[in-house]
């Protein structure tokens, strides 16, 4: 086994994975925000791809104009999921809520195609093709790029529930209850979590989009992102970063070595991850667990 090239396989598999973590933030937002778990992330990062590339390209703005665009529209399309869709579900059991946001994900998987078409479009953010070198081996520059994005946005995150707003976040997803008699406007600080999640989807669609060009199947980032928050932990933003790293490296080893024996292995890899990590520690590596006492 060549050593750097099991090296290279890492590195640009940790970059992957932090990628995945980017989509995944979003998921783990929203949770440790309301305790509710977000299954449209998916489809609304492949929205915030096409919001950005249309803006670049449809509207004819530069692309340094364009991200920020997508980021806005997306914020907006966050406060207005959650007004119309999930304020009239406070008080509704749990699992009510999910089924919403499953089906706001096949809602938005199916609509977004219907409006711009199933081909992909290019997304040029201006990252050259070139890879980097570090030694003899060859690190993906968009990957680089994006997991250093991912990094970035992991310490805004962290410092924002260390904020005023933090407290308000993390008191809401304690008890809603509780929130409301000490003065916690509930519905806007839910919206407040829903609106940045909808920015963190089109930064995060915004990268992909450049890696592999904006079409439907960005959506089906939807399932490495529920792997990444589920290993994590989904109330902790530095776990999903580091079960990013860990299935990205997972997956670009095993993948490498499998694939020419069984074919197509990366999908696999995610639902196992899925599956060992609730039976074995379902509150993920860094979740906080809950104890019930009845």
């Amino acid at each position: 086994m060549d050593f750097f090239y099991l090296a290279e396989l890492s590195i640009n598999g940790a970059l992957v994975g932090l990628m995945y973590a980017l989509v995944a933030i979003g998921i783990v937002f929203i949770y440790k925000s309301s305790s509710v778990v977000n299954f449209a992330q998916g489809s609304m990062v492949m929205l915030g791809a096409f919001v950005t590339w249309s803006m670049a390209d449809q509207v004819g703005a530069p692309i340094w104009a364009a991200v920020p665009l997508g980021l806005v529209i997306m914020y907006i399309f966050g406060l207005g999921v959650e007004r119309l869709a999930l304020r009239p579900m406070v008080g509704q059991p749990i699992i009510m809520i999910l089924m919403l946001t499953l089906g706001l994900e096949i809602f938005i998987r199916g609509l977004t195609p219907a409006i711009w078409g199933i081909d992909p479009r290019p997304l040029r953010l201006g990252i050259g093709d070139d890879p980097f070198f570090l030694g003899p081996m060859l690190i993906n520059k968009s990957y680089l790029i994006g997991g250093i994005i991912a990094l970035v946005l992991t310490g805004l995150c962290t410092f924002l529930f260390r904020t005023r707003m933090g407290v308000k976040f993390r008191a809401v997803s304690d008890d809603y209850v509780a929130s409301w008699s000490v003065g916690i406007y509930v519905e806007r600080v839910i919206g407040m979590s829903w609106a940045l999640a909808g920015a963190i989807a089109a930064l995060g669609g915004s990268v992909w989009g450049s890696v592999q060009g904006v079409d439907w199947s960005l959506s089906l980032l939807l399932l490495k992102a529920v792997a990444v928050a589920i290993l994590g932990g989904l109330d902790s933003i530095g776990g999903a970063v580091l079960a990013g790293i860990m299935i990205g490296i997972l997956e670009s080893v095993i993948s490498a070595y499998l694939d020419p024996l069984v074919g197509s292995s990366r999908e696999v890899v995610a639902v196992m991850i899925i599956l060992l990590t609730i039976l074995i520690r379902p509150y993920g590596l860094f979740g906080k667990e809950i104890i019930e006492r009845v």
